[in-house]
């Protein structure tokens, strides 16, 4: 039986929320929408009444693919949701800050992608997955990734032909690097010696600069460089990377601006130096991150660079062993970039510290604002809050934030 609701506002995920509640996705505050209510979500959705911020999809994937999901929503509309996240989840936890103007990545230039491809009885199908669903939508014309990228998904299909199963899908990672193209596969077949030679000769054929099968490195024809601020990295297999050349540089612009003037900086959980090379044109950096692998990138760049400050690096799981108050003690500025679930236990451990001044770079604002809260109640100033899209029309927000110790705290 269909229904009638109206769209009240967006939940995190950008679907609109309707009383109940109800979720309907790619529809947007004001509307009045009908469909069928299958449990809380609603299904065969009709526009009747369309929002004044409703537009055209760029993207001609975007009925069927599930890579976005507001691309039925105006520029402005998204950039103010994505700074309102933010905000609301600062005053969920009784918090309020600068919010600097948002920073969105241009369209087509992601610069990593993992493509999903399935073995079939024509051949192989490769692309996203469709929204909540199995179903793998093709995107020759997407509209977020680097046109390098798309050009690439043919060598996802020829790597699915040789070390695929029909039986489940490639995950198929292709990241755009100065030597080529960076090719990480997972979910392949077992590696025996007859898909080992037929994987080398692929990447001979395809002329990539790295492949590797199951985090094993089958051949690396050209070092897979990737620069950081203006020094060469070679980061390990399917490590970290900023989404985007343009998100990366504005947060790295955010975190030098944070911590102008400090003398020793320690860069927590500082992957394969993204912020510590930059950093180190202007202080001693110590870089703390666990795979040991990445560190190892970050000091070999570090070595063959000219005109940098002395970083040094240490392997530590900074969840299990955060760095204590006595370790902190030497440095003038901290630098922390935790995963989604933020950094609990290391703040709990700043806060000991009382170090002048941090930068809190976050992939979630949630786990954000609770550590805001215990910097704020231990005496630091959230001073501003610069919010970066760089995963264009996705729920997806990021941000990085300036804290300063209060005098006398």
């Amino acid at each position: 039986m269909t229904q009638q609701f109206t769209i009240n506002r967006l939940g995190h995920q950008g679907d609109g929320i309707a009383d109940g509640p109800v979720y309907a996705p790619r529809t947007l505050p004001g509307e009045v929408v009908s469909g069928t209510l299958l449990d809380q979500f609603l299904t065969d959705i009709r526009v009747d009444t369309p929002s004044d911020q409703r537009v055209k999809a760029p993207c001609r994937h975007y009925k069927a693919c599930g890579g976005c999901q507001l691309q039925h929503a105006s520029d402005a509309f998204v950039a103010d949701w994505k700074v309102d996240i933010v905000r609301n989840a600062l005053a969920a936890q009784g918090l309020e800050a600068t919010m600097r103007p948002i920073h969105t990545s241009p369209e087509r230039s992601r610069r990593r992608a993992t493509i999903t491809v399935r073995r079939t009885k024509k051949g192989t199908l490769a692309g996203f997955h469709g929204r909540a669903s199995d179903t793998i939508t093709e995107i020759p014309d997407c509209h977020l990734l680097d046109p390098a990228l798309i050009a690439a998904i043919p060598v996802a299909e020829a790597l699915a032909a040789l070390g695929g199963s029909r039986k489940g899908a490639l995950a198929v990672t292709l990241t755009l690097s100065e030597g080529g193209l960076d090719v990480a596969v997972k979910g392949g077949k077992p590696l025996d010696g007859p898909l080992e030679l037929a994987l080398a000769q692929a990447t001979e054929k395809h002329a990539l600069a790295r492949l590797s099968w199951d985090g094993e490195v089958i051949a690396m024809r050209h070092a897979p460089v990737q620069r950081f601020g203006d020094v060469a990295i070679v980061p390990p297999s399917g490590a970290f990377l900023q989404a985007t050349k343009d998100g990366e540089q504005a947060l790295t612009l955010a975190v030098l601006e944070a911590v102008q003037g400090a003398k020793r900086v320690v860069d927590l959980f500082s992957g394969s130096g993204t912020f510590s090379l930059p950093l180190a044109k202007m202080a001693e950096v110590h870089a703390v991150e666990g795979e040991a692998a990445m560190n190892q990138a970050l000091d070999k760049g570090w070595r063959r660079a000219q005109g940098l400050k002395r970083i040094t690096t240490a392997v530590r799981d900074l969840f299990r062993r955060p760095l204590m108050q006595d370790e902190l003690n030497s440095f003038d500025a901290v630098v922390l970039d935790p995963p989604r679930a933020g950094a609990e236990a290391q703040v709990a451990e700043l806060v000991q510290a009382q170090r002048p001044v941090i930068a809190y770079v976050s992939c979630n604002p949630v786990t954000f604002a609770r550590d805001a809260k215990s910097l704020v109640d231990a005496g630091y100033t959230l001073k501003w809050v610069q919010v970066v899209d760089q995963f264009r029309w996705s729920s997806h927000t990021e941000l990085a934030a300036r804290f300063v110790l209060n005098p006398g705290s």
